[in-house]
C-alpha cells in the first residue's frame, strides 16, 4: 500500500558566507520509512539535515505531512520532528533525568503523557535508567549518544533525524543504538539517518540517497550494494 509523503523537500539550497554547500537537494519520505543519507566527509550530508529544520541559511521548500514546515526549532518539534545532532549536544552539567526532561519541554514538559514516554525511553536504553542521577558529561561517549536518542524521543516524534550517531562510538554501541532506533520504525516512527558507516545503514534502511559535491546524487536500493565498489561508483560518479 503507497503511504502518503511523511517529508518533501524541494530545491533546498545552503551557503556558509560565499561558499555553496548544498545545491537543489530533493529528497521524498513516506510515512514509516528508514531512509539513509551517505556520503563522503564534507559532502553536505550534515547541512542537508539542518536545513530541513532551519538551522543552516537555505532556500528551498520543505513540506511535513502535506503542510509546509516553518523552519525554527519550536515549530519543528511542535510539529513532530526531532533532531539528535552531530556531537549529541546533551547538556554535560545536567542530570539525565534533567536531560529527558529538557526533550519534552517543546511539547509541554510533563503533561499527562510524560510517564509513558520516559517509561518507554528507559526500555530501550536500560544504562539510563540505572544513571537517571548522574551528571550526564560524566558518562561514556555511547550512554551519552543513547541519552542524545532518548532525549529526541521525549519529544514523541513523528520523524526523527539523526546525524552521524555512530560518531567515536565502538561498533557493538553503534548497533546497539541503531538496533533500538530499527525497532521504533518497525512501530511506525520514520527515521531519517546520516551515517558515514553505510555497511550498517544500508543493512537498516529501505531506500537511501547519496549526497556528493553538495548534491544528492543518486536515490538507492540499499539491496543492490553487494560490495564497497558498488557504493564507490555513486560517491565518486
Amino acid at each position: 500500500m503507497t503511504t502518503a509523503p511523511i517529508l518533501e523537500v524541494r530545491g533546498l539550497s545552503a551557503r556558509y558566507g560565499e561558499v555553496v554547500a548544498l545545491r537543489d537537494a530533493e529528497l521524498t519520505m513516506r510515512e514509516g520509512e528508514f531512509v539513509a543519507v551517505l556520503g563522503p566527509n564534507g559532502a553536505g550530508k550534515s547541512t542537508l539535515m539542518r536545513s530541513i529544520i532551519g538551522l543552516a541559511n537555505a532556500t528551498g521548500t520543505v513540506r511535513f505531512r502535506g503542510a509546509a514546515l516553518k523552519r525554527d526549532p519550536a515549530a519543528v518539534a511542535a510539529a513532530g520532528i526531532a533532531l539528535v545532532p552531530e556531537g549529541r549536544g546533551i547538556f554535560g552539567p545536567m542530570s539525565v533525568a534533567e536531560n529527558l526532561q529538557l526533550g519534552a519541554y517543546m511539547i509541554g514538559g510533563r503533561g499527562p503523557d510524560y510517564e509513558r514516554r520516559l517509561a518507554r525511553v528507559l526500555h530501550l536504553f536500560p544504562r539510563l535508567k540505572e544513571r537517571l542521577d548522574q551528571v550526564a558529561g560524566s558518562m561514556s561517549g555511547g550512554e551519552q549518544q543513547m541519552l542524545a536518542v532518548g532525549r529526541a524521543l521525549m519529544a514523541d516524534p513523528k520523524l526523527i533525524l539523526l546525524d552521524e550517531p555512530s560518531l567515536g562510538l565502538a561498533p557493538k554501541v553503534t548497533a546497539e543504538i541503531l538496533e533500538s532506533l530499527a525497532l521504533l520504525n518497525r512501530e511506525g516512527l520514520s527515521v531519517l539517518l546520516v551515517e558515514q558507516k553505510a555497511p550498517l545503514a544500508l543493512k537498516l534502511a529501505g531506500r537511501a540517497y547519496v549526497v556528493s559535491n553538495g548534491r544528492i546524487s543518486a536515490e538507492i536500493d540499499p539491496k543492490e550494494i553487494t560490495s564497497h565498489g558498488d557504493l564507490a561508483r555513486y560517491y565518486f560518479a
